[in-house]
C-alpha cells in the first residue's frame, strides 16, 4: 500500500496552499530539485514545519537530465579530490544499502582494452578501479551490494558490449557502480516521503521578492499571491539560484546526452567507457536504460547567458559523442540513429578556474547577511549531505533549534530491504520503480486494459499514470510524460503516449 500522508495531488496542493494564511514557518525551501525535495525532508523529519516552493514541477531542472549514476566519486581521486570522492562513495552507500534500495542498483561498468590503448593505459585503468576498490571499503559498503572490480576475458566483454571493436580480444575491466532507475523518481521519493513527515511541497508556484525571512509565493496556475513568512529561507533553486539571491554568481556547465535504442548496441548489458583521445581522467559512456534504450553522454562544455527552461544540445556535442562512443564499436553510430537528446546545466559555482570541467564539484553553502541561505554546486548523488549542510548552517545562523539528521537511515516511499523488495507480488519493472508501492500501483487498474502497456512499444501502463496523478503530484501531460515517466525523451514516444495522459488527467 502507498505510504500514508505521503500523496502528492491537486486537492492537497489546494489544499496546503490556503494553509499558508495560517502563519509562520519554520522552513521555507526555495527549488524542488534533489537538494531542495532533499532539504525539505531533512526538515521536516527533525519536527521542523516546511514549505517547499517550485515554480514548475518537481524534478524539472537539472535533477532530471543526469546520466542515472550514483557515482562513487571514483573520477575524482585523479584529481586529488580525496575528500569528495569519499563523501561520494558514502551517499552511494547510504542510498543502495538503506533509504532508496528499490531505485538504485548494481552496474557493472566496463572498460574493454581497445586497441588504441597501451600498457601504461591499461595499467592506469586497472590502478584506478582497485582505488575505487578502496572508495568501497573506506565507505563500508558491503561487497554484496557492489563486487569488486575485476580483468574480464574477450568472451565475456562481448556479452557485455556485443558490438565492441575487435570482439574484445584483449579483455578488459570492470567496476562495479550504482545506477538510477530514473532521477526524477528519485526526486518523487523524497518530495513524497518530505510530505509524510508533514512538509508542503507546492508546485507551480514561484517564490518572488525572496528573503531571509520570507517571500512572496505566486500560484502560476491562478495568478494569486500569498506572503509566507519563515524562520529560516534556503535557495536550493539550482542553475536559477542566482535569480534567487543576490551576489551569486554561477557559472552553469551543460551536460549533453544521446538517447539510442538498444538495437543500435546489440544489447548492451553494461555500462560502456570509452577515454576521450587526447585527455586524461575523461570518458564517454554508453549506459543501458530502462525502457530498451542507451544514453551516451556525457559533455562538459561552457553554457554563458540566459538559463533556458529546458536545454539543448549543440551541433558540436552531438557529433562528439558520436565519434568518440563509435571509437569503440564495429559500426559507425550517426543521427539516423538518435532516438532524441537531452541537456542540463550543472549550477557551478563561479571559482574563476580555466575550464568548466576543472571547476570544482564540491557543494558550497551560503549566508547571505539577511540570513538567506543558498546551496548551489554538488552532485546528484551527494545530495543528502548537501541538504544537511544547507539546513544545519541555516539553524545555525539564525539560532534555531531542531532535532538531530536522520536522513542518513530514513528509507524513502517504496524502500525496503532486497530480500523484501524480491518477495513484493508485482512486476519485477514495477518494484525497480515503486518498490513496496508496486501492488498499489497495480490497484489503481480497475479496469484491465490499464494493466497494459499505452501504446506500441512503452511499457508504461495506464495504472502508472493514473497513480503519478493521485499520488506523485502529476498535474498535466508535460509532469506524467517528461518526469513521472521518461516517455518524452523521444517525439515519437510523446506523441502515441499523449492520448493516454490526457484520459488519466481526465478521470480526476
Amino acid at each position: 500500500m502507498s505510504t500514508p500522508n505521503a500523496s502528492l495531488n491537486a486537492e492537497r496542493r489546494a489544499r496546503e496552499l490556503a494553509e499558508l494564511d495560517a502563519g509562520p514557518v519554520d522552513v521555507l525551501v526555495v527549488g524542488g530539485g534533489v537538494t531542495g525535495a532533499g532539504i525539505a525532508l531533512d526538515a521536516a523529519s527533525r519536527g521542523l514545519s516546511v514549505v517547499l516552493a517550485e515554480k514548475h514541477d518537481l524534478a524539472f531542472g537539472t535533477s532530471r537530465w543526469s546520466s542515472k549514476l550514483v557515482h562513487g566519486g571514483l573520477r575524482y581521486l585523479a584529481s586529488g579530490g580525496f575528500g569528495i570522492a569519499h563523501e561520494s562513495a558514502v551517499e552511494r552507500g547510504v542510498l543502495m544499502e538503506r533509504t532508496a534500495p528499490h531505485l538504485v542498483h548494481a552496474m557493472p561498468q566496463l572498460v574493454p582494452l581497445l586497441p588504441a590503448m597501451n600498457g601504461v593505459d591499461a595499467a592506469m585503468v586497472r590502478a584506478g578501479f582497485f582505488a575505487g576498490d578502496l572508495l568501497r571499503l573506506t565507505a563500508g559498503t558491503s561487497r554484496h551490494t557492489l563486487p569488486r572490480s575485476r580483468w574480464v576475458t574477450s568472451a565475456e566483454v562481448r556479452r557485455l558490449a556485443p558490438t565492441i571493436k575487435g570482439g574484445g580480444a584483449r579483455g578488459g575491466y570492470v567496476f562495479w557502480d550504482g545506477q538510477l532507475t530514473d532521477d526524477a523518481r528519485l526526486v518523487v521519493a523524497i518530495a513524497r516521503t518530505a510530505a509524510a513527515h508533514g512538509a508542503r511541497i507546492l508546485t507551480r508556484c514561484a517564490a518572488e521578492q525572496v528573503t531571509g525571512s520570507g517571500a512572496v509565493l505566486r500560484d502560476t496556475l491562478t495568478g494569486t499571491t500569498r506572503s509566507v513568512d519563515a524562520r529560516l529561507v534556503i535557495n536550493a533553486a539550482g542553475v536559477w539560484a542566482g535569480q534567487v539571491a543576490e551576489g551569486i554568481t554561477l557559472r552553469p556547465s551543460r551536460g549533453t546526452h544521446l538517447v539510442f535504442s538498444q538495437r543500435s548496441f546489440g544489447g548492451l548489458n553494461a555500462g560502456l567507457t570509452v577515454p576521450v583521445p587526447g585527455e586524461r581522467n575523461r570518458y564517454v559512456f554508453a549506459l543501458p536504460a530502462p525502457g530498451d534504450r542507451v544514453y551516451v553522454g556525457l559533455t562538459d562544455e561552457e553554457a554563458p547567458g540566459e538559463v533556458p527552461d529546458v536545454p539543448s544540445a549543440s551541433d558540436a556535442e552531438i557529433d562528439f559523442l558520436l565519434t568518440t562512443i563509435s571509437s569503440a564499436l564495429t559500426t559507425q553510430l550517426t543521427r539516423d540513429d538518435l532516438l532524441g537528446t537531452y541537456s542540463g546545466l550543472r549550477p557551478l559555482l563561479d571559482t574563476g578556474a580555466g575550464r568548466t570541467a576543472d571547476v570544482s564539484r564540491k557543494h558550497a553553502v551560503i549566508t547571505a547577511p539577511d540570513g538567506l541561505v543558498t546551496v548551489v554546486g554538488g552532485k546528484l548523488t551527494t545530495y543528502r549531505r548537501m541538504a544537511q549542510d544547507a539546513l544545519d548552517t541555516g539553524l545555525a545562523a539564525r539560532g534555531m533549534t531542531a532535532g538531530e539528521c536522520v536522513t542518513r537511515r530514513l528509507p524513502l516511499v517504496g524502500a525496503a530491504s532486497r530480500q523484501a523488495l524480491a518477495s513484493v507480488a508485482a512486476p519485477r519493472r514495477l518494484v525497480r520503480r515503486y518498490g513496496t508501492e508496486a501492488p498499489t500501483v497495480l490497484a489503481e487498474a480497475d479496469d484491465p486494459a490499464l494493466t497494459e502497456p499505452i501504446a506500441d512499444g512503452i511499457d508504461v501502463t495506464g495504472a502508472e499514470l493514473r497513480f503519478a496523478v493521485r499520488h506523485e503530484g502529476a498535474l498535466d501531460a508535460d509532469d506524467l510524460l517528461d518526469r513521472r515517466t521518461r516517455i518524452g525523451l523521444t517525439a515519437t514516444g510523446r506523441d502515441a503516449a499523449m492520448p493516454a495522459a490526457k484520459d488519466a488527467l481526465a478521470t480526476e
